[in-house]
Order: structure tokens, then C-alpha cells, then sequence
């Protein structure tokens, strides 16, 4: 089987197929808002797009449940963008190439885009259908889900009608959410000061790599490791021996991924340049201890050309500490679900955006209001302490809390179970969901989420299960049918 389109359940796979060959990166849902216009409007489908560029797309009952509740189904067109260093990938115009790898489908080089494509998809395979049993529908795709949730913080109140709402963006196969964070941004803006390189320097480029990333809410209690903190704990505790100086430092990308790789142009003593690789050499045998199921990490270093400044020493001081004490990881447990983060950061990224900046990026999760605010304003006192410019926190979004009465989640607990004659998992998750924000606007909404098993999403690990996608898809369906 050499194809996706060869795979069980062919329709969702066509449209996944048909997703993957449209461009979709946040913020730049164009092309998928206009095909999911143009499905619509080629069925006489009801459709609509509001200002930012939610689609929602509403389907009559099917016959026999004219007088059936409608259902609102929900997923987001956006997918995350990212691609191993040596892939030669333009998310804004090239096609995410999707391959079978076992019971697997993956991306050559890059995010799969399961996250949320297999949502997607499967709204469109039941709205294609002239099978499936079902009662009014309204299928709301919403956009920039992955940088901040912008399109549901913009979903306008009395658009949607439906009291029921399944979101189709989990990734865990028989293990459905009822409950999610809220999280929060902190962002730090370091303005560079530059001083003349001093004599005897030697600049060496120092490289991480080969980490397994992650979702920040979804695997940020897997011990995985950061690339930043791993580089700047290198570096602070070699700047305690002799002066370190920076050229450049960049890592990670995205405010919601575990980095996966960091480098760093420093200055150094030349006399120091066997040293330093002896006390590399020994910080990744440490490392390699810590972290067993980094398999493929790798750090690097290499003599590279020499530069006529560097950041001044208090500035590369700054710097150091603030990425070295940055927290990361959970902070806190959930006391009322087991084995559930319920606090937790993510020191995302380090970027120059030009010489004379420095923009260190984090964001911050808690099932608990009052503790995503404290976690974040303890990110804030590190970066004010190391001296930062300029703080600024997002706006945010707020968690969903779980409702153990819920209609929906009855009927899609029965429906699994008599499809599979086991018990599901109803619990909360730790990363974040449009759900919350829904509630905000439509507070008597009752809602669950559900998915197929996708693992190591928002990096170019991602994969997606070909036998839970059948479950999870007939799953769906006898749903639908349970709605009377």
C-alpha cells in the first residue's frame, strides 16, 4: 500500500490527502478557507466565513432525525509548521508529503498536520456523505488555532445555534476530554549593546540537535529535553570559568513546541579552545544520562569566522541567566486527576530579529486561574532580574472546566462502548482547546473532544495511527446515529 488514499476510511483519507496538498500554515489559511467555501457552495451547502476566517458550514438532518437536537462539530484549518534543518520546505507554498510507515502515516521532513487536518477531514467525509445517519449539523472550522486560538477568541455570539458540541482535535485514542488549560504568553525583549571583540578571542559555533520536541501541553511532562536550556546550561556554568561572549544565540520556533534545536556563536579565550571541548565532551555523557530517550541528540562544535564585536559582557551575562533560570517543565500536579499536569512552561524560543535584539519567547498552562498567573509572573521576575527591556504578557485564554453531567459526553461514551465493549477514558488534558473560549460566549454549550492517536505532534516526528483512525472514524459515525 503505497498511497493514503488507499487507506480505511477512503473518504477521510481523500480529504485529509486534499488537505495536505493546500497550503495552511497559521495565519495564513487563504487557500484552505477558500476550498472549504468552494465545498460547501458545490453541495448547496449553508456556509459562511465571519471576519477573521472561521468557516462554518451547517448540513440538514438527515431523514428520521428532523427532530433531533443539532450537533456542532469543531476543528481548526491551521497546522503547525515545522521542519528538520535539513528539509527543503516552504509551508506557504509546498504540499505536506504524507508517506505509510507500518501502522503510521507521517510527513517527509516535516509536521503531518494530523493536528487538526484529521478534524477537518473528517467534517468534510460526513458532509460528502449520502449514507451516514445524522441530525442537523454545523460544522465550524476555525483558523490561527495553533498561535493563540485567535479564531474562536472571535467567534461572534448567536452565530452558532447548536447546544451540543464535539471538538475533533484530541489525540489519543478512547481517551476523551471533558476539561482543559488555559494558558498565557510572557515574552521578553532584550535591546543588545555591542562592544569591540577583545584580543585573543576565538569564536566557536556550538549546535543542539536531534531532541524529540513536542506539544508543550501535551508532552511537556514526558522528560524531554529543551535544546535552549541545554545550550544555555552549558554556557552559563563554562561563563562561571573564564569571560563568554555572545555573538548570536537562536532556538526553537514555536511558543506552543518543546525546542528541539538551539545554537549559539560565542567568543572565547583561545586558550580555552581545548578545554571547552573537554567540558563538552563531559556535559554530554551527563546529559545523555538524563535524558535515555533522547536518542538522537547531538551537540555540536566547531571553530567558525571571527567577528570584529560581540555583545558587551553585561549583556551576554543577561542573556545567560535569564535562559539558565528560566523555569521549564510542570510545576505542579493535578490533585483531582491523576497523572495530569496541571501547571507547567515552556521556555519556547530565542530569537534576533535583528542585530540589536534579542526576543526570548515562553508560555504558561494551568487548570487553575490563579496558578497560571503565578507561574507566569514568576517567568516575569527571572527576565526582570536579568534585566530585560521589555515584558509583555498575551492576552491569554481561559481553561474549560470539566462538567461530569454532560449529555454529549454520555452519548459518546455509550457509543464506544457498544461499538468496542470497553470502557473509555474520560479525563482533562493539560494542553490547551478552543472549548474554553466557546464557553465565554456560549456558557450553556455542553461539549467534548475526541480523536485518533497522534503522536509527537507540532514536530516533524508526527504521526498519525491508520487503525485508530478507523476506530476513532466509526466511533463518529454511530455517534451521530445515537443522536435522537
Amino acid at each position: 500500500m503505497n498511497s493514503i488514499l488507499d487507506l480505511e476510511p477512503k473518504e477521510l483519507w481523500f480529504y485529509f490527502n486534499e488537505i495536505c496538498n493546500i497550503p495552511h500554515p497559521s495565519g495564513k489559511e487563504e487557500k484552505i478557507g477558500a476550498y472549504l467555501m468552494d465545498f460547501a457552495k458545490q453541495r448547496n451547502l449553508e456556509c459562511s466565513m465571519d471576519s477573521v476566517g472561521n468557516v462554518l458550514i451547517r448540513q440538514k438532518a438527515s431523514a428520521g432525525y428532523e427532530s433531533a437536537p443539532s450537533i456542532l462539530l469543531q476543528a481548526h484549518m491551521d497546522m503547525v509548521c515545522e521542519k528538520n534543518s535539513n528539509v527543503n520546505h516552504n509551508f506557504d507554498t509546498d504540499p505536506i508529503q504524507p508517506y505509510i510507515d507500518g501502522d503510521w502515516v507521517k510527513a517527509k521532513g516535516t509536521t503531518l498536520g494530523a493536528d487538526d487536518g484529521i478534524g477537518v477531514a473528517t467534517m468534510l467525509a460526513i458532509l460528502d456523505s449520502k449514507t451516514i445517519k445524522h441530525p442537523a449539523l454545523e460544522c465550524l472550522i476555525t483558523v490561527d488555532e495553533e498561535r493563540g486560538l485567535t479564531g474562536a477568541q472571535h467567534v461572534e455570539a448567536g452565530w452558532l445555534k447548536s447546544k451540543m458540541l464535539i471538538n475533533l482535535d484530541s489525540e489519543d485514542d478512547g481517551r476523551f476530554c471533558i476539561g482543559c488549560a488555559g494558558g498565557i504568553d510572557t515574552v521578553a525583549t532584550y535591546h543588545l549593546q555591542t562592544e569591540k571583540t577583545p584580543d585573543n578571542q576565538i569564536f566557536i559555533e556550538i549546535k543542539v540537535s536531534g531532541l524529540h520536541g513536542g506539544h508543550s501541553g501535551d508532552d511537556i511532562n514526558k522528560g524531554r529535553g529543551n535544546a535552549i536550556k541545554l545550550l544555555s546550561r552549558f554556557l552559563w556554568n563554562e561563563n562561571k570559568k573564564y569571560p563568554v561572549y555572545f555573538h548570536s544565540i537562536l532556538g526553537g520556533n514555536l511558543h506552543n513546541a518543546i525546542p528541539r534545536e538551539a545554537s549559539a556563536i560565542i567568543a572565547i579565550p583561545f586558550k580555552e579552545k581545548e578545554n571547552i571541548r573537554v567540558a563538552l565532551n563531559q556535559y554530554v555523557a551527563t546529559v545523555e544520562k538524563e535524558y535515555p530517550n533522547e536518542t538522537n541528540l547531538l551537540i555540536d562544535l566547531s571553530s567558525t569566522d571571527s567577528y570584529e564585536n560581540v555583545l558587551c559582557k553585561a549583556k551576554t551575562d543577561d542573556i545567560l541567566n535569564a535562559l539558565y533560570a528560566c523555569p521549564h517543565g510542570v510545576s505542579d500536579m493535578s490533585r483531582e486527576i491523576a497523572g495530569l499536569p496541571e501547571t507547567s512552561t515552556n521556555l519556547a524560543s530565542v530569537k534576533m530579529p535583528d542585530a540589536n535584539t534579542i526576543i526570548i519567547s515562553t508560555s504558561q498552562r494551568s487548570s487553575i486561574e490563579s496558578k497560571k498567573h503565578d507561574i507566569k509572573d514568576r517567568v516575569e521576575a527571572v527576565f526582570a532580574l536579568s534585566h530585560a527591556d521589555e515584558i509583555k504578557h498575551s492576552d491569554g485564554y481561559p481553561g474549560w472546566k470539566p462538567n461530569m453531567n454532560s449529555k454529549i459526553k454520555e452519548i459518546v461514551v455509550n457509543a464506544f462502548v457498544e461499538l468496542y465493549n470497553k470502557q473509555p477514558i474520560v479525563t482533562a488534558i493539560h494542553a490547551g482547546l478552543e472549548c474554553g473560549l466557546f464557553l465565554e460566549k456560549y456558557p450553556d454549550l455542553d461539549m467534548i473532544s475526541i480523536g485518533p492517536d497522534i503522536f509527537d505532534n507540532h514536530s516533524p516526528a508526527e504521526k498519525c495511527s491508520i487503525s485508530s483512525v478507523e476506530r476513532y472514524w466509526r466511533h463518529v459515525v454511530r455517534t451521530l446515529e445515537k443522536i435522537q
